[in-house]
């Protein structure tokens, strides 16, 4: 058997296209949506994920609102920020890019942040609403796994999912966005006794442990649907997933690539929000 790839590039540029058709009919209505994007200090990575969300927002014609401050600026001064951003009209989401630096409690940011404009799902009115089945903004990372999963017209109900990972920011919002598709869901981690056996048995496979290839492919079950979330650089300067892709590949029905997998859907579903949250501004 040799899997399906999911593109998430291909998914993410047609999604973006139905984006800028909707931003054009709000703009019809007067409104623009707008995100505001805060990066403290100078962390590289961080500096090139800013620009590419920058980039996606003036193509599919969002206002974006850059702010770039020090990595010395104060938590007083980026909260004070924060507060600023919630009362501006023009902006429909905040999003503040992590990390931040040592000297900023991440937690007393993120809850600063009004919920009505929190895009990146991260709040915990948010997390709350996910978990009581009543989600606002969904996560961006883990809904653009489901929008994946929608895209190959996979049915989760009933289904035994296993994900690979327990971060607040992947695992545990796509554990429980799979749940509520009525998957049987197992969260499994760096610490999880016998992975193996776990993996084996599952009919979906969402890996987000950040660890490389430290799913075998010997361990995906025969026509499973494998979706992995991992970005690890390697010294050499490759990109490679959290899964052994070319052994899980010949095993599994379908298959995420690393890199043009997940990581195109995250701005995406970004994007998604932000316009949801302008939407919602007209009403």
């Amino acid at each position: 058997m040799a899997a399906t790839l999911i593109d998430g590039k291909a998914l993410a540029a047609s999604m973006r296209e139905q984006l800028a058709a909707s931003v054009a009919e709000l703009k019809r209505e007067s409104v623009v949506p707008g995100l505001a994007v805060v990066l403290v200090g100078d962390d590289p990575a961080s500096r090139v994920y800013v620009s590419m969300k920058e980039k996606a927002c003036a193509k599919v014609g969002i206002f974006s609102d850059e702010h770039r401050l020090p990595a010395e600026t104060t938590q007083e001064e980026l909260l004070a920020l924060v507060d600023k951003l919630n009362a501006d009209p023009r902006i429909d989401g905040i999003l503040v890019q992590l990390p931040l630096p040592a000297h900023i409690d991440e937690d007393a940011v993120l809850t600063a942040i009004a919920p009505e404009k929190d895009v990146d799902g991260f709040h915990p009115v948010s997390v709350g609403r996910l978990v009581t089945g009543n989600p606002t903004f969904k996560s961006c990372t883990p809904y653009g796994v489901m929008k994946m999963l929608e895209s190959i017209q996979y049915d989760l109900n009933g289904k035994e999912v296993v994900v690979i990972g327990r971060s607040n920011i992947v695992g545990k919002p796509v554990a429980l966005m799979c749940l509520a598709e009525n998957a049987t869901v197992t969260i499994c981690h760096s610490r999880t006794c016998d992975l193996a056996a776990h993996v084996r048995r599952a009919d979906v496979v969402i890996a987000a442990v950040g660890r490389t290839e430290m799913i075998r492919g010997e361990w995906i079950k025969d026509g499973a649907v494998v979706i992995d979330v991992g970005i690890n650089r390697q010294e050499d300067g490759r990109l490679l997933g959290d899964v052994e892709f070319e052994a899980a590949a010949a095993r599994a029905s379908y298959i995420t690539p690393v890199p043009g997998g997940v990581g195109p859907m995250t701005i995406t579903m970004l994007l998604e929000n932000t316009v949801q949250s302008a939407r919602q501004r007209v009403r």
